[in-house]
This record gives structure tokens, C-alpha cells and sequence, in this order.
């Protein structure tokens, strides 16, 4: 396995995960801050590491395999962690299930269509990049939990993942959409 530094940007915010959920669930007032900074250093490492793979010409197969691995893990465990700490609210549980089931199908979908030849068909789109950037920022604020300069963080993140949600059944359609030809084909 080779490492360089877009794979170990990669294999940071992996490590991450469960500092998140520790961190979050510590009985002091700065835990839930301390939660989303880690959550949003993470996240921003995400945006460097396929930059920094394409400038110093280090895309691997498996950086290809495990970034979009390490995105899904980060984002369905916070989900699932809000989840929890905000039990029997409806909205967030339906947002969740709606971000986590799409992450799981497209997922599928993009393996079946690369083992068809056919994973160029489902590539990331800019709207598949938008919904990611709602989702980070959307999730980190609701982590942080406390208003910012008078602002209510999680009200405002938990708007930004409601967006997030409608973003994401918007791309799952286009992937769909796209895979569309390959899906009816007749063995």
C-alpha cells in the first residue's frame, strides 16, 4: 500500500470519526465546539487531498477507493450521533435515513457501474459537491450546538442539512438518471 500525503489527509479524517463522537459526548461545556472543530478540520481535509493527489500527480486506486469511504463514514456517523443526542425529532431522523440510504445506494450503484465499464456514467457531479459542502458545513454547526456571534448554530446547521437532504434526492436522481441506459440493459 503506498502512503503519501493525500492518503494520509484521508486516513486522518478516518481517524477522526470516533474523536468526534468521544469528544461530543464528554461532560464539559467545551465539548460540543471542541466536536465540531475536529468534525470541520476533517471535513476540510476532504477538499485537500484529491487536490493535492491530482497537483503532485498521486491518485492511487486506493485513494480513489478509500476518499469517498472515509466522506460516507464521517458524515453517517455524525448523523447517527445527532440522531441520538436529538431523539424523537422526525425531520432529523428522515434527513439521516435520507442522506445515509443515498450515500449506501449511489455507493452501490458506482461499484455495479464500474464492474459494467460504465463508472464515468455516475461521476461526481458539481451538485454532488454542493450537497457535500451543505452537508459538512450543515452537520459541523449542529455538532457545535451553542449560537455563534448571536447566531443559532444548530438551527442554522440543521436548515443547511434539510437543504442538503433535498440536494441529495436531486443527485440521487441525476445519478440514476445517468445509469439509466445500463440499468435496463437485458443480460
Amino acid at each position: 500500500m503506498t502512503f503519501n500525503i493525500p492518503i494520509l489527509l484521508t486516513w486522518f479524517r478516518i481517524a477522526a470519526i470516533p474523536l468526534v463522537v468521544i469528544v461530543y459526548l464528554l461532560p464539559f461545556s467545551w465539548a460540543h465546539p471542541a466536536s465540531a472543530l475536529i468534525f470541520t478540520v476533517a471535513g476540510i481535509t476532504d477538499a485537500f487531498d484529491g487536490y493535492l493527489a491530482r497537483k503532485w500527480n498521486q491518485i492511487t486506486k486506493f485513494g480513489a477507493f478509500l476518499d469517498p469511504v472515509a466522506d460516507k463514514l464521517m458524515v453517517s456517523t455524525a448523523l447517527v450521533l445527532l440522531v441520538y443526542v436529538n431523539q424523537g425529532q422526525l425531520l432529523l431522523m428522515a434527513v439521516a435515513t435520507i442522506i445515509i440510504g443515498r450515500e449506501i445506494a449511489i455507493s452501490a450503484l458506482r461499484e455495479w457501474m464500474a464492474e459494467m465499464g460504465e463508472r464515468h456514467n455516475v461521476a461526481v457531479s458539481s451538485f454532488g459537491k454542493t450537497k457535500t459542502i451543505f452537508q459538512m458545513v450543515g452537520i459541523g454547526a449542529m455538532l457545535f450546538t451553542e449560537p455563534v456571534f448571536g447566531l443559532p448554530a444548530f438551527q442554522i446547521g440543521y436548515t443547511l442539512l434539510v437543504i442538503a437532504a433535498g440536494l441529495t434526492l436531486l443527485t440521487m436522481a441525476q445519478y440514476l438518471k445517468a445509469a439509466g441506459p445500463a440499468l435496463n440493459k437485458v443480460d
